[in-house]
């Protein structure tokens, strides 16, 4: 990838930030394109002189995507979202990207999810199923990664639990035995890049991307506890309370949220995943402490007194 020109749309977003070090740590120049620039300026000092840079890209305005990948090399989609703004962004966007990505020659790495089905039951799913569709017409080159929950210092997932966690007695636990593969955001970033720089080997082919475990949400909660030293009691809510709860205004999970807690996140027996890619997959406990040291209590002299 060195000295090479890639496009990141909505780069500056959680995954987007770990692909674009990635990129950096190998020579390539990145273009981070988004609705506002200026939130992804702080990769800036990540890159030497003229390595980065930043443009105005929104996947609902075709021509600004269009411009976007102007002289670029390899293309990275990397936007999602939850709600009803799905069908024009995982979709018709994703069919944008994949055009711009066509016309100009590009690369094409596209960040679909596990569970991706036009026939799914949650708008997220069937946005993303179609989506996948709407990038191999435009794109067939393009290589789809459907990650399962992707976990970070910067996730919305792990921390969000371990917030609740280090601050409430009482936990509840929706869809306790609902199963996940947490994978690592930077492995990831690593299988994007690689499929980048190899097309010709992993361009048309779709991936599956999860961790080394398996753990169901309930196991996901004493996981974290465990390593923020906190003891709550973790109540799994019975499917009709928690259905109730997801169909409430004001609620952290909505209606279609619920509907995808549903289904397992987690990689096909058949499928083709991070070893494909020849990228190892980083266990949770492997660097989750790092980061969840901050929800105990006197954050990390605390960890040095348990240590003790």
């Amino acid at each position: 990838m060195d000295g090479k020109l890639v496009t990141l749309i909505g780069g500056g977003g959680f995954l987007g930030r770990y692909v674009a070090q990635a990129l950096l740590k190998r020579g390539a120049r990145v273009r981070v394109a988004q609705r506002d620039p200026r939130q992804a300026f702080f990769l800036k000092p990540l890159g030497g002189l003229g390595q980065t840079q930043f443009v105005a890209a929104d996947v609902t305005r075709p021509e600004t995507i269009v411009r976007a990948v102007q002289g670029a090399a390899a293309v990275v989609n990397l936007v999602g979202v939850f709600g009803n703004d799905a069908q024009r962004i995982h979709v018709d966007g994703a069919r944008a990207v994949a055009e711009a990505a066509t016309d100009e020659g590009a690369a094409l790495v596209h960040v679909s999810a596990i569970g991706a089905d036009v026939n799914g039951d949650s708008l997220y799913a069937r946005t993303k199923g179609a989506g996948e569709g709407a990038v191999r017409a435009a794109a067939p080159h393009a290589t789809i990664l459907r990650p399962s929950t992707v976990f970070g210092r910067e996730d919305q997932f792990i921390n969000r639990f371990a917030g609740m966690i280090a601050t409430l007695p009482v936990v509840p636990v929706l869809r306790g035995a609902a199963r996940f593969q947490p994978v690592y955001v930077g492995d990831v970033a690593q299988a994007a890049v690689t499929a980048l720089d190899d097309e010709e080997t992993y361009g048309g082919r779709t991936f599956e991307l999860g961790g080394p475990e398996v753990l169901t949400m309930l196991e996901i909660h004493q996981r974290i506890a465990q390593h923020v030293g906190r003891t709550p009691r973790l109540l799994a809510l019975p499917d009709a309370v928690g259905g109730l709860l997801a169909s409430l205004p004001g609620t952290p999970i909505s209606t279609d949220q619920w509907k995808m807690l549903g289904h397992d996140s987690v990689v096909s027996s058949h499928a083709e995943g991070l070893s494909a890619l020849g990228v190892a997959q980083t266990p949770l406990d492997a660097v989750a402490p790092g980061w969840l040291v901050r929800y105990r209590r006197a954050g990390r002299f605390g960890l040095i007194q348990h240590a003790r």
